[in-house]
């Protein structure tokens, strides 16, 4: 399994298409995945740290979830078919529930546990985004979490669904 962090969610126009993309911890290649608005909304919350007045759905079962004693210790993206992600939420007592990857991934911020990959979905669906400096030559990778948002908008400015095809 290869460990992934979310880098954000955006928007598609004119689409309106949502899209999250996840990038491996120690590794180069990004995985993209087209969700839900609802879900990009209930992600996108939780990467900013903004807490509704009433628990939305996501918040709401990791509330039930620590209610009965539990905790929500892993995600994994276990799948991808016809660009469908399949992911489960790893609970502390080994149970697996199987879950839509979006979802998934809202309960993973709010849980505050690491996001992992297998190894076979990232080699099918992952991608390599180039990096540039201003001259055009490869740069490293930065660290700095906003220029890796620049980038990544600046890489959706000029992509569409089908590139993911395989």
């Amino acid at each position: 399994m290869i460990e992934l962090q979310i880098v954000g969610v955006r928007i598609e126009l004119p689409s309106n298409q949502p899209l999250v993309l996840l990038k491996e911890v120690h590794g180069e290649r990004h995985l993209p995945i087209w969700i839900g608005t609802p879900e990009a909304s209930a992600i996108a919350l939780a990467q900013q740290g903004i807490v509704p007045p009433r628990p939305l759905t996501h918040d709401l079962l990791c509330d039930v979830v620590t209610s009965l004693g539990r905790e929500i210790v892993g995600v994994n993206i276990v799948a991808v078919t016809d660009n469908v992600f399949y992911a489960e939420l790893v609970f502390d007592n080994g149970v697996r529930v199987s879950s839509r990857a979006s979802d998934a991934l809202a309960v993973a911020l709010r849980a505050k546990c690491p996001i992992r990959c297998a190894d076979e979905v990232m080699d099918e669906a992952g991608v390599k985004i180039a990096e540039h400096d201003e001259g055009g030559e490869a740069a490293e990778p930065a660290v700095d979490e906003e220029k890796e948002m620049r980038r990544f908008r600046e890489f959706l400015d000029d992509v569409e669904p089908e590139d993911f095809e395989r």
